[in-house]
């Protein structure tokens, strides 16, 4: 059975343009993924921890026979092959790559919550997210445009189109 999902990506080092671009198309080629669109990528001053350079943020929306923890794994796998370190909470890194929504499902068990507890209070998810999805619920939050409006003092730059 095939499941939808959005996958968010970020970089803020080692090339972060280059990161997420390599990081769409690794996705695409896990077993058990079909990538279905890309966003284009957009510059996001660091959200937290902010002594950090700017990071490269965009979303894409695959279909997968994966189960969700499943899903989780490829994807925190790919962030190890990038070299990824999680050195304290909201840290630079080379590559993060979140589960934001997979199917309309609400859930929370160990290491994984989708709906992803704040994309719907950051811009530099949201834009992207409308951007291939423009009619897009999010799960138990409501319409993504409409939480992009409470988000619309967020700076975002695009920088180009997705892989």
């Amino acid at each position: 059975m095939k499941h939808s999902a959005f996958i968010g990506l970020g970089s803020n080092l080692h090339d972060p343009v280059k990161q997420v671009l390599q990081a769409m198309l690794a996705i695409k080629k896990l077993p058990g993924i079909q990538l279905v669109a890309c966003s284009g990528l957009y510059s996001s001053a660091p959200v937290g921890f902010l002594e950090q350079p700017d990071f490269v943020n965009a979303v894409v929306k695959i279909e997968t026979t994966l189960q969700p923890l499943a899903l989780l794994a490829a994807l925190l796998a790919l962030e190890q092959e990038n070299g990824r370190t999680r050195e304290f909470h909201n840290a630079p890194r080379t590559l993060d790559l979140d589960v934001l929504m997979y199917d309309d499902l609400q859930h929370h068990e160990h290491g994984l919550t989708v709906p992803h507890p704040q994309m719907h209070k950051r811009a530099f998810v949201l834009r992207p997210l409308l951007e291939i999805a423009p009619d897009c619920v999010i799960p138990g939050i409501g319409k993504a445009a409409a939480a992009m409006e409470q988000c619309k003092d967020q700076q975002l730059e695009r920088l180009q189109n997705g892989a």
